[in-house]
Order: structure tokens, then C-alpha cells, then sequence
């Protein structure tokens, strides 16, 4: 069988989570799948650590597709051209996006529609793409596969989409994510913020992480605590930042906050690893990699709870309302002020992991693009 994949978002030292589904199952699938010839698409040069495997082609369609009208052009018109050209049997789509004018079958893989729920949240232009096309793509698709039970309801609900035609495929974490030594843990905190405990928060900074929300949060639990405890904050700003910098500049703690940029999987691992716990006060996830993260290291967690987040964190985390600062720097003192809870927190972590990984998530999305040719 001749599989195509839209593999745009493999971008070497840039994977986010979208890029990281589509690595982690094609790395997998095209090993254990060598009866299969894979044609991967690409918008630009690649590298040859995403060509897994004997039976992967890859494939470089122009142009580049980073912005609205090019999605249009590269999904219509060199996706379709290229689709028909070498008769392919199936096109799936790792980031959602499909082409209306082929005929061949197709696999959607629609992670969350928070850009249905907060328009406002993207730019203008990209959000009207979002909103046009992607029910279009959901109605387009043979199967729709997505990343919670959550997202898929909510397809399901704002789409009408017969929820038949739905599987859940759960993301995994990096089997580099797991707990520290004591020794690494004090080896990091020296580095990161000087020796100091922290809490920890790893997400894009868009308006839907409610990253100002928790810097507000963490001036309360200071001002209740008398903490010391700093708040490292890990990511590199997306679209609107005005919220976060206000927030920051108000803040008479904002010299215990670490803001330390995007950082690569190893040092990721350590930074959570090596925290005091988590805080994730995001208002829409359709997953939520981080949480299941900081599961794999062992570290409590303060969650919202919201959308798919209960489903991924379970009884690994404590709940607060993310529109609710007050709610957040509560949760915070609950777990600063509770030793016992955190090593419940831990003890819940090592089981609820197990369910989450990327083994089982490669079988069920093949299983998922067989379906579609039935």
C-alpha cells in the first residue's frame, strides 16, 4: 500500500507537539509496517533523522506552507497534484489539514478545536482559515482521529459529526521523561534558579495557557506563604504577550521569576524533574503533553480543570477553576503546605503514566488508518 503523510511539522530542533505525534507514530509504523511504501511530505529541506526507515520516501512540495493562503495552495493544489500523480491510497494528515479536491481517502488527526471556542486567541487571518476549513476537513475525512475523549465529544458536539466515525489516539511522552536523582534534581535547581525551589510551568505563551494568570497567582501565594519558592516559567511567546508582561511588571516578586526560553528535551526533563511542582493553569487543552510530563517525572501537579486536563492528569493532581486566581494560589499553598499530599500525588503519578504511551498510541492509529479504507 501506498501511505502519503504530511509530515510539514517534522522540523529538526523545532518539534512541538503536533510534530512530536507525527514522529513518535511514524517512527514506529513505518518499522513495524515494511510491507508499506510511506511518501513523506515536506515545505522544506529535511532531515534525514525523520526518514525512518527504508520504505519512507521523502517527498519536498512547494511552497512552503506557514501561513493561510500557502496552507491553501500546498494542501489544494501540490498535496492533491502529487496525491493523484503517484496514486496514492491513503493521505493522512498529522496536524488536521486535508485536500477538498481529491478523492482518495483521507485520515484527519484533529488534535483540539480550541480555535472554535476562542477565535479571538489567533491572529484574525488564521483564525477564519481555522473556522472555514477545518469543519470542512472533519466532514471531508474517511476517519477523524484525535487525542482525548474530551476533544473527540467536543467534534463530535460542534461539528455533528457521528462519533463512529471518531477514534482516540493518546499522545505519549518521550521515554526521556522520567524521574531524577536527588543529586540531578540539586545539580538543576543550582542552575535554574540559583538553589532555590520552584514551581514550574512548560506551555507556548498564548492567551489559552493563562500564563498571567498564574504569575497574579504566584504574587498571592507569596503574600500568604512568605515562600521563597521562585516560579520558572518554560516556553518562548506566541501572538499576544502584552497580558503576561503586565502581569510580570506588577508582580513585587518578579525577581524570583525565571522565564528560560524553549529548552530541548533532556533539559526539559530536568527542569520538571527538579521542581517543587507543577502548575498548569491552561483554559483548553485538547491532551496537555506537559501534565503528562511532569507525570513521567514523578512531580506533583496543580492542574485546571477544564477540557481534556482531568482526563490526562487523574488522581495525579489537584484541581483548581483557571479563571480563578484566587482558586490557583490556593492549590499552590495546598501543595506547599502539604507533604503527604505531594507524596500521594507521586505515588498516583507512577499508575496513572502507564495508560499513556507511544507503543500503544502507533498500533491504535494504524489501526485507525486501516479502518479508513474500508
Amino acid at each position: 500500500m501506498r501511505i502519503a503523510v504530511n509530515t510539514r511539522l517534522l522540523l529538526k530542533g523545532k518539534l512541538e507537539g503536533i510534530g512530536w505525534f507525527t514522529y513518535e507514530n511514524f517512527e514506529r509504523i513505518t518499522k513495524q509496517h515494511p510491507e508499506h511504501q510511506f511518501f513523506f511530505l515536506f515545505d522544506r529541506p529535511y532531515s534525514d533523522d525523520f526518514i525512518f526507515a527504508s520504505n519512507v520516501t521523502p517527498i519536498i512540495l512547494k511552497p512552503q506552507s506557514r501561513h493561510p493562503i500557502l496552507w491553501y495552495i500546498w494542501f489544494e493544489w501540490a498535496v492533491e497534484k502529487f496525491l493523484k500523480k503517484h496514486k496514492i491510497d491513503i493521505f493522512v494528515s498529522p496536524d488536521g489539514y486535508l485536500s477538498l479536491k481529491t478523492d482518495i481517502p483521507q485520515l484527519a488527526v484533529i488534535h483540539d478545536i480550541n480555535f472554535y471556542h476562542n477565535p479571538k486567541g489567533l491572529p484574525l487571518i488564521t483564525s477564519w482559515y481555522f473556522n472555514k476549513y477545518f469543519p470542512k476537513f472533519a466532514y471531508k475525512a474517511k476517519r477523524i482521529v484525535t487525542v482525548s475523549e474530551y476533544s473527540k465529544t467536543d467534534i463530535v458536539n460542534c461539528y455533528k459529526i457521528d462519533e463512529k466515525k471518531i477514534d482516540v489516539v493518546y499522545n505519549g511522552a518521550n521515554i526521556a521523561f522520567s524521574p531524577i536523582s536527588e543529586d540531578e534534581a540539586t545539580e538543576t535547581r543550582v542552575k535554574i534558579s540559583g538553589g532555590t525551589p520552584y514551581f514550574v510551568f512548560v506551555g507556548a505563551f498564548n492567551p489559552r495557557k493563562n500564563v498571567d494568570g498564574l504569575i497574579k497567582a504566584y504574587s498571592i501565594f507569596r503574600e500568604k506563604t512568605n515562600s521563597n519558592i521562585k516560579l520558572v516559567l518554560v516556553g518562548e511567546p506566541m501572538f499576544k504577550t502584552k497580558a503576561i508582561q503586565n502581569a510580570f511588571n506588577h508582580c513585587p516578586f518578579k525577581d524570583d521569576i525565571i522565564f528560560t526560553g524553549r529548552r530541548e528535551i533532556n533539559e526539559l526533563r530536568s527542569i520538571i524533574g527538579a521542581s517543587f511542582a507543577m502548575v498548569y493553569p491552561s483554559f483548553f487543552e485538547g491532551f496537555g503533553i506537559p501534565v503528562l510530563e511532569a507525570i513521567k517525572c514523578e512531580v506533583p501537579l496543580a492542574v485546571s480543570n477544564t477540557t481534556s486536563i482531568p482526563e490526562v492528569a487523574g488522581n495525579a493532581a489537584i484541581y483548581f477553576d483557571p479563571s480563578n486566581i484566587d482558586s490557583i494560589a490556593d492549590s499552590m499553598v495546598y501543595l506547599w503546605s502539604n507533604e503527604s499530599l505531594r507524596n500521594e500525588l507521586i505515588k498516583n503519578a507512577k499508575m496513572q503514566g502507564e495508560q499513556f504511551n507511544w507503543d500503544i498510541s502507533a498500533v491504535k492509529l494504524y489501526d485507525s488508518i486501516m479502518r479508513s479504507l474500508e
